[in-house]
């Protein structure tokens, strides 16, 4: 395992997500998770398992400052009055004082990006949060909540998969200092059965979504949410430090990208997207 760094927040290259898991999986997973090395965990209020991800943390004996914890404040509380009471309740549900990372979710339509985050940047103040950040934001959002944070912000977190093209969010992102956290790097299961992806695993002895792993942590700034709820992967997801893909193949999985491929737009919630 090797740390992503950004702004002075030292991230682990990859995190254990809970999207879409049950409170059960949540508390069986977790403890595998921690026993093969995972250290970066990833929620959000909206999954509604922060609860069952502190119970699990907590129950395994995880020590407080070996771990990496990101949660996410979901639309429904930016509001000045809603927002420091959600991430208390957040706090309260992963039994810490602070979280590592806070994010504001998504953008939406009805806050001004400016105003979320002045409430980001409020909690950190209050010592909620050791570093802030943004997920799903097109390249003008995150330059412009860059400008106008007091304190700066360390990840874009969005969806990074072979399927679509990022490569222009991701020069913008290096040029602010800022990591890009990636989530849906599998592709709701699409990459699996790609035969470019299952002929380079074949040359490495690995699997797919193992190669896929390594394609994104070996992108420099970039960090990789891994996700399952099958205990035997648990150890394969984390097992992605001991090769590296060659440059001919690392383009042949950026080659892959195409016009369609993005999977996550929900109306109302996401930007209009870069092209």
């Amino acid at each position: 395992m090797f740390n992503v760094t950004a702004h002075g927040a030292s991230i682990p290259a990859l995190g254990f997500g809970v999207f879409r898991m049950s409170d059960e999986e949540v508390e069986r997973i977790i403890p595998e998770a921690l026993s093969v090395g995972f250290r970066h965990f990833d929620t959000a209020q909206i999954y509604a398992n922060e609860a069952a991800l502190g119970r699990a943390l907590a129950a395994a004996g995880a020590k407080r400052d070996e771990l990496f914890l990101t949660t996410k404040v979901w639309v429904d509380n930016y509001e000045p009055g809603k927002f420091a009471a959600s991430v208390d309740a957040s706090l309260d549900k992963l039994k810490v004082d602070q979280v590592d990372l806070l994010l504001i979710h998504w953008p939406g339509d009805k806050v001004p990006v400016a105003e979320q985050v002045a409430m980001l940047n409020a909690v950190k103040e209050a010592g909620k949060a050791r570093h802030i950040g943004v997920s799903n934001q097109n390249i003008a959002q995150m330059q412009e909540s860059a400008r106008v944070s007091k304190a700066p912000i360390v990840t874009n977190q969005v969806e990074i998969h072979p399927y679509i093209d990022q490569s222009s969010l991701y020069a913008a992102a290096r040029a602010a200092g800022i990591a890009l956290t990636a989530y849906y790097g599998m592709a709701d299961g699409k990459v699996i059965s790609d035969p470019v992806i299952q002929t380079i695993a074949a040359k490495y002895g690995k699997t797919p979504a193992q190669v896929v792993l390594r394609w994104l942590v070996q992108q420099d700034g970039v960090i990789a949410l891994s996700k399952t709820a099958n205990v035997a992967r648990v150890a394969e997801n984390f097992a992605i430090f001991n090769f590296v893909l060659e440059a001919d193949d690392m383009g042949a999985i950026h080659a892959l990208a195409r016009p369609d491929g993005r999977i996550v737009s929900p109306a109302g919630l996401a930007p209009e997207w870069d092209r």
